[in-house]
């Protein structure tokens, strides 16, 4: 059986749905491949359902440290653990059946086909013989949890980020592997419902942050309770009566022991481009098998485009649709677009929040540039002080005689939504001088972006409220 479309798109996840939406917005006609759960990553076992259990767990956070503000104290605690997580998986459900599939009536031009995939002469082969006979195609087949080599991890019961989500019962304790976001976010949350929590990273915390921000984040969750054990190396991971254990040692060449209910691996992702014959089609990928692309999203094999965390790189889910939208433009019309990420943000979901865009201080002077940096902590922010939440900082990243704004990173509870601002800026290609003219709203954490503007050539210490 042979069917013929203008595009053949192989995942159906946050990319494949935005190349087959994009492409069907061109009057294309569309084949849409996926394999397992419709909605991906991010909607499924990722963004949605580690978010809603990370917010749940700043609402008990958020009650127990009212007695910030004198005459109030409040109490949280957690008593039903299979309603919370009953209510994520309602809301994934919801999500993945009104965000997907129920999408799909809505594209009559968009055929889609569930079963895998691998690239044949001129489309796709699917599982049972089925040929797609397409024009281009746009891999977006994402990434899934890597497992770290550790002597003894394959004996051992280990949880990557989606196991641990789908827990049926409370953890009473967890060793966390990984300093990135995923084992940061995952640390806090279990720790604020009730978890005993041990964070274990090889280098830092959040390591290509810059590095006061990483220090910052990293007393913050010591202060929580959190048992951070930073620059480590994993000796090996053993089972016990009670659960796991892992062997580290530091480097001073201490041995450490660590024992808990469970083990969670967050040590990263790995692209989904096995099984699909890449390599014998002319794919070429790169040493950690992510699919090589150029800036226009063409892979090596003519006539084929890949988008997303197959490619290996800016793994979040906005970047995967915005280069998945790009990719079936330029596979109908031409390669006219580019892709670009100089102003792509990211965010980390601890409490405080993490976020940042463009290059940090080490990036910059990396590339040979001469820059000049200042950084603000949250106690010069009057809307800090009144939340009586001071926790954080921001820094900014400047070229030193253009006095072009090249980054920016913040740490504060709103630091999530205060990012954007400082993508605006990047993508204005501001300078310190206009960042700081620029007004902002009184008694809002955006504020703290001009203050840093402000303190490149003078004291803002010094400046009485709104003044400058």
């Amino acid at each position: 059986m042979t069917d013929t479309y203008d595009l053949a798109v192989i995942g159906a996840g946050s990319a494949g749905f935005s190349a087959a939406i994009t492409a069907a917005g061109q009057g294309a006609t569309v084949a849409l491949v996926g394999h397992g759960t419709i909605g991906g990553t991010c909607i499924n076992v990722g963004c949605v359902p580690s978010k809603t259990m990370i917010r749940a767990a700043e609402a008990m956070h958020a009650a127990r440290a009212a007695g910030r503000f004198p005459g109030l104290h409040g109490e949280a605690s957690l008593t039903d653990w299979s309603a919370l997580v009953g209510a994520k998986d309602d809301l994934v459900e919801m999500l993945r059946q009104t965000k997907y599939a129920d999408l799909l009536a809505d594209y009559p031009s968009v055929d889609y086909r569930e079963g895998r995939a691998r690239l044949g002469n001129d489309g796709l082969v699917l599982e049972g013989g089925d040929h797609l006979s397409a024009g281009r195609v746009v891999i977006a087949t994402g990434s899934r949890p890597a497992m770290p080599h550790v002597p003894g991890l394959e004996g051992v019961p280990v949880l990557d980020s989606t196991a641990a989500l789908a827990l049926e019962e409370q953890p009473q304790s967890l060793i966390v592997m990984g300093g990135g976001y995923v084992g940061c976010e995952l640390a806090q949350m279990f720790a604020r419902l009730g978890a005993e929590v041990a964070l274990v990273t090889r280098s830092r915390l959040l390591p290509e942050t810059e590095p006061e921000v990483s220090e910052a984040l990293t007393r913050y969750l010591r202060d929580e309770g959190i048992a951070v054990h930073d620059g480590l190396t994993y000796d090996r991971a053993e089972r016990t009566p009670d659960g796991v254990a892992l062997r580290l040692r530091t480097e001073a060449g201490e041995d450490r022991r660590l024992d808990a209910q469970h083990l969670l691996s967050a040590t990263g992702r790995v692209p989904n481009s096995d099984g699909m014959g890449l390599e014998a089609a002319g794919v070429a990928l790169g040493p950690l098998r992510g699919i090589q692309v150029d800036d226009r999203l063409r892979t090596t094999r003519p006539g084929t485009y890949a988008a997303g965390d197959v490619t290996g790189r800016d793994a979040f889910v906005y970047m995967a649709a915005y280069g998945a939208k790009l990719a079936a433009l330029n596979a109908l019309n031409g390669d006219a677009h580019r892709y670009t990420s100089e102003a792509m943000p990211w965010v980390v979901f601890t409490d405080p929040q993490v976020a940042g865009v463009g290059l940090t201080e080490a990036a910059a002077r990396a590339r040979g540039l001469d820059v000049r940096t200042s950084t603000v902590p949250l106690d010069h922010v009057p809307r800090a002080l009144a939340a009586r939440d001071t926790r954080g900082m921001v820094k900014l990243v400047a070229e030193r005689g253009t006095d072009r704004l090249l980054g920016a990173q913040i740490i504060a509870p709103d630091g999530a939504d205060a990012i954007q601002t400082m993508v605006m800026a990047l993508k204005a290609r501001m300078t310190v001088a206009e960042l700081g003219e620029t007004i902002f709203p009184y008694l809002t954490t955006v504020e703290a972006w001009k203050l840093a503007a402000q303190s490149f050539d003078r004291d803002v210490a010094k400046l009485s409220c709104c003044a400058g």
